[in-house]
């Protein structure tokens, strides 16, 4: 039977649907504690968050979902409840640029029906929001929606393309140069690799992600719809492996699922997050990552030693002047141990090659494990091993109990290249495994870092950079890259570049040779990077024959510290130069670098508390632009007031010593 309708009654419905809509649909809006950054979240038929800088607007409305295998979190989203609060805390930091880590924002938390949540954080530096679930038993998530849209249609951007073959782009190195293009002329084949930072006039916005646990990460693509965005990226979960790759030692990823992550429903799941800056050297002392990670599950922290490290193969175990055939054996290293016990360097690292590739309780016979750990110990020096991913995880927990117990005092793990949800485990697992054992973990051939180094700080470096081992042969260039390093990359955390180099060559001269490798650019630079680079486990990367030639640049560089109790960023351009202040226990230590192009830096002293100091100045020689070996050593006194001016030559730097003297 036809039914009519009365205009009253079409009245009566259209009003309780606007009630409904009114009811589920909510803006909110939360500023920074100093009031610099205002946050807007927008609940309607999906949820959309924006960031205004001041009156700028940075980011425009980006869509956040989760696509689960019973429904999808975001899509008619239907608020609970709401909460704003404001914190103010300290983060002790045990093995970091600095020893406190002020953690103050606000946060804006939405529950909504259907057991999630959203957190959103607002500091004076950035913005960063996660989601919370509270599902029962496991769940399957098929796919994440994280939107960053731009502003500027004509944003610029630093990208890093992952070094991956177009049959699996997500089983790849982490590691390359950054190309710096409109952000809108990115690839839309290939992922970037976090943190990508974007230019939107003189602000520039970070993307990356804090606390990834028991989940893949997140690349980074091209927006398709609008183009001035990027959007996130995450690897499938692996099903099928096979071992294979370099020497045998790397398990490669065959089938992958149409899922990204099976997992616990009952959980937090990663930050993503948004560092905002106004003046480039903001970047360079940035702790976002640091104050979003979980806190430190290991306790007692004290028996963890950061410092410097000898090691072979960058130099490729060319060492000259002795009676033995130099190369991957016993007396090799303990030539290895003598210079670094002369030297005050903590730690040797015996890297590939010191046992069979796929086992990693084989220890070759050239080497003597034992006799070489009992050498270092008379002689205060601590060792180190490398081991490939797949041999140290098919035998973990015999292979940590093991050098432990001879007295192995941590692990290099190399090629992992890969950072889906299984692999992130294997972070995890070793981490907490290790910290058991009191061994100290080097992740190189690694993703970037999301705080590991937090929860877990027996984890005390990340390779993840294109670092110093790219001069064995290729052509980059490099004091471009060093540049970008610390206003991009290390926005995640510290990096395993490996410098020091003592052949030093300008633009012309430069040569790519693996047996006897050089730096692009002058000494001084390469000694700065010891103080612009965040590198708890810092190398030592050339030939201790080459070290002991130039005992006054190793003098230098043994006297810089690898943590430090507090970091000042001074000055800097992202890719021209960058200048940095760190000091550890009452004692100063600056670095600056450049690219290819000379310039004068002045620096201001008022960091220094009042009082007399002195100087002890690294800095380019007045041929450096010819030889990158020349360099000068001056000591003169300095205060507050001072304005040091330093001539930096084409790819070179500067590094100083500030001791008080009164």
């Amino acid at each position: 039977m036809k039914q009519h309708m009365t205009n009253k009654g079409k009245y009566l419905i259209g009003l309780s649907l606007l009630c409904s809509a009114s009811l589920y649909s909510k803006d909110f809006k939360v500023a920074s504690p100093d009031n610099k950054i205002t946050l807007n979240v927008s609940v309607d038929k999906g949820i959309s968050w924006s960031v205004n800088y001041g009156s700028t607007p940075v980011i425009t409305p980006s869509f956040v979902s989760l696509r689960t295998d019973k429904k999808t979190w975001g899509e008619e989203p239907r608020i609970r409840k709401s909460d704003v609060r404001t914190v103010n805390e300290t983060i002790e930091a045990p093995v970091y640029k600095k020893k406190e880590v002020a953690d103050h924002y606000k946060e804006l938390s939405l529950t909504f029906t259907g057991n999630y949540a959203l957190q959103f954080r607002v500091y004076d530096d950035g913005v960063a929001y996660r989601r919370i679930s509270s599902q029962k038993g496991d769940i399957t998530i098929l796919s994440e929606k994280a939107e960053f849209n731009f502003a500027k249609d004509d944003s610029k951007a630093y990208i890093g393309y992952v070094n991956a073959k177009e049959q699996d782009v997500y089983a790849c190195s982490f590691e390359n140069t950054y190309k710096h293009i409109p952000l809108k002329e990115m690839s839309d084949f290939w992922p970037a690799f976090a943190p990508v930072l974007v230019e939107q006039g003189t602000i520039k916005c970070g993307i990356t992600e804090a606390d990834l646990e028991d989940y893949p990460g997140m690349f980074l693509r091209l927006n398709p719809k609008t183009r001035q965005g990027l959007t996130g990226d995450f690897a499938p979960y692996p099903v099928e492996e096979v071992q294979g790759g370099h020497n045998n030692l790397q398990s490669l990823v065959v089938k992958r699922a149409d899922y990204i992550a099976k997992t616990k429903g009952n959980r937090t799941f990663p930050w993503r997050t948004v560092i905002i800056a106004a003046a480039d050297k903001d970047l360079l002392n940035n702790d976002m990552v640091y104050k979003l990670a979980s806190p430190n599950r290991i306790g007692d922290t004290s028996w963890i030693k950061p410092g410097k490290l000898a090691w072979d193969y960058w130099n490729a175990w060319n060492i000259y002047g002795v009676d033995f055939r130099a190369g991957i054996n016993t007396n090799t290293y303990l030539f290895y141990i003598d210079f670094a016990a002369k030297n005050g360097i903590e730690y040797v690292l015996l890297d590939e090659g010191w046992a069979v590739s796929t086992d990693i309780m084989k220890v070759v016979p050239e080497i003597d494990l034992p006799a070489i750990i009992r050498y270092a110990e008379s002689k205060g020096v601590s060792i180190l091993l490398w081991g490939g991913w797949l041999p140290l995880n098919q035998k973990m927990e015999e292979a940590l109990a093991h050098y432990s117990k001879l007295g192995v005092k941590g692990f290099k793990v190399d090629f992992m290249d890969r950072d889906d949800q299984k692999m992130v485990d294997f972070y995890y697992r070793l981490a907490k495994k290790a910290a058991e054992h009191k061994l100290i973990i080097d992740f190189h051939g690694a993703y970037k870092p999301t705080g590991l180094q937090r929860t877990y700080p027996n984890v005390i470096n990340f390779e993840g950079v294109y670092g110093l081992e790219y001069l064995k042969g290729d052509y980059p260039d490099m004091p471009f890259n060093d540049v970008t390093i610390p206003y991009i990359r290390m926005l995640a955390g510290p990096v395993d570049y490996t410098p020091g180099a003592m052949f030093n060559a300008n633009k012309e001269s430069y040569r790519g040779i693996h047996a006897m490798p050089m730096s692009q650019g002058t000494r001084a630079h390469q000694v700065a990077l010891y103080v612009v680079f965040e590198s708890p486990l810092n190398m030592l990367a050339d030939s201790p024959n080459n070290y002991m030639k130039e005992q006054e640049t190793t003098d230098f560089i043994r006297q810089i510290p690898t943590v430090f109790d507090q970091t000042v960023a001074l000055d800097g351009k992202v890719g021209e130069y960058a200048v940095t202040a760190r000091e550890e226990a009452g004692t100063w230590y600056l670095g600056a670098i450049t690219n290819w192009d000379a310039r004068e830096i002045i620096i201001d002293c008022s960091f220094l508390k009042s009082g007399n100091w002195q100087i002890e100045l690294f800095k380019d020689g007045i041929n450096a632009d010819r030889n990158g070996n020349d360099y000068k050593r001056e000591i003169f006194n300095v205060n507050a007031a001072s304005k040091l001016k330093v001539q930096l030559a084409p790819g070179g730097g500067m590094a100083a010593i500030i001791r008080r003297t009164n």
